[in-house]
Parts: C-alpha cells; structure tokens; sequence
C-alpha cells in the first residue's frame, strides 16, 4: 500500500521497471532504514527529519506526496496478520495491490509466498519496494501502474492495504476486488475503517493496535482492522 495512495490513473503496467540511480541514490540517502513499529521483524527506507520532502517536491514535480515513506495502519496491520499467519499466504503466488513501501509484500514474502508481486502507480514506491525487499533479503516483483481496470490477476492472494481513502479510489478496487473474488482468488483488506471501506463484502478476521499515516509516531492505541473481501 503503495501501501502510493494518489494518482491511481491507468497506465501501463510495467513489470520490474528499471530502476534509476538518482531515485535510488535519493532514497538510500535520505531516507534511513529503520524496524517499523508493530512489524519489527522488517526495516524500511522511510522519511525522518531530515528528509527534506518538501524541498524534494519542489525539486521534482514527479515526487508528489510520498504516502510509500510513512506507516499506515491498515498496512501495519495487514502485514502483522500475514507474519503471524503465514498459511494465508505459504506456497502460493500473491499480489499486493497498492504496495506503496512494499511493507506487506516483504511480509508475504517472509511468511513464505511461493511469488510475491508488489504494484503501485508510483515509480518512487516502487523504487523503495525494491530497496526495501533487498534490504530484507527476500524477493519481491514490483509492477509500476493501475491494475484496477484490468481482469482478476493470475494469482492466489490479493492484500490490499489502505486503498479506501477516497470514494472513486474505493469503487475502482472494489470492483477489481469482486473480479479477482469472482475469479477464485482470496482477498485479505487491511483498513482503520475508513468512510470509504466496503463493509457490506467484508468479514472482520482480527485487529491489531497501532498508528496510521498522519497520526503522530506516538499513536499506538488506534486498532486497526484486517479483513477477508468476499
């Protein structure tokens, strides 16, 4: 969850996108890797005081809002609930959908996904999945674009964090999400219930407490909730 949480306009999907020194050089050196709370089994490149995200918006009309270098509580949530029930997503191929940091798809890797694809419209989130992943030691796929338009993919398990925030967002991976229910995929949502989360196709499997994106480091007591789509 991705996971870029903006821009989900349609492009083309592209697998394993090259990745560019300077997107590379530019998140190795300013954003520092750390553990990341409630999931501290995994270390991500993520903003800090020094990161200078304004001054990299200024600099860069393509940097947007990095929504990949924060936490977000369905994400925290969502990977949580994979590392601590690694049969959902053992031997089988998944997708994260939204990846943003590539939090959860590190997660199903490290839980033992037989193929783990991480996709986001944001060519900076995906660059940081990719530096996150080699700094886990694991492997994760990562495809840069929309795939809400698309037909279900050729997987077992969608994970989709954090997708919820806007209402057309929301209809468009809903919809997706039905296609790949439809399909025979399994579908696990990670979410602090947001307004925009499609309750009524939703099963409450656990919750698990910590912050979200915009909630200060020090809110921990926020639970946020993962579900099955169906």
């Amino acid at each position: 969850m991705t996971k870029a949480k903006k821009r989900h306009r349609r492009r083309r999907a592209d697998i394993d996108t090259p990745t560019p020194p300077d997107i590379v050089q530019l998140i190795q050196s300013r954003f520092p890797l750390a553990p990341v709370r409630s999931v501290p089994e995994i270390r991500l490149h993520r903003a800090g005081p020094n990161s200078g995200l304004s001054r990299l918006a200024d600099a860069d009309a393509s940097f947007g809002i990095p929504y990949w270098a924060h936490s977000w509580g369905g994400g925290l949530a969502l990977a949580r609930h994979v590392l601590d029930h690694p049969e959902a997503v053992a031997g089988k191929r998944v997708l994260d959908l939204g990846a943003g940091s590539g939090l959860v798809a590190i997660a199903a890797a490290m839980a033992g996904a037989r193929d783990v694809i991480a996709a986001d419209v944001d060519h900076y989130a995906v660059v940081a999945t990719q530096l996150n992943a080699r700094a886990n030691s694991v492997v994760v796929s990562t495809v840069l674009g929309d795939l809400t338009g698309g037909a279900a993919p050729d997987v077992n398990v969608v994970l989709v964090g954090d997708l919820f925030y806007e209402a057309e967002l929301a209809r468009r991976v809903t919809g997706f999400l039905e296609r790949c229910v439809a399909g025979g995929v399994r579908v696990l949502v990670g979410d602090p219930r947001r307004a925009f989360l499609p309750v009524q196709r939703l099963v409450l499997l656990a919750e698990y407490p910590g912050g979200d994106f915009g909630s200060g480091a020090a809110s921990g007591t926020q639970m946020n909730a993962v579900y099955a789509f169906g």
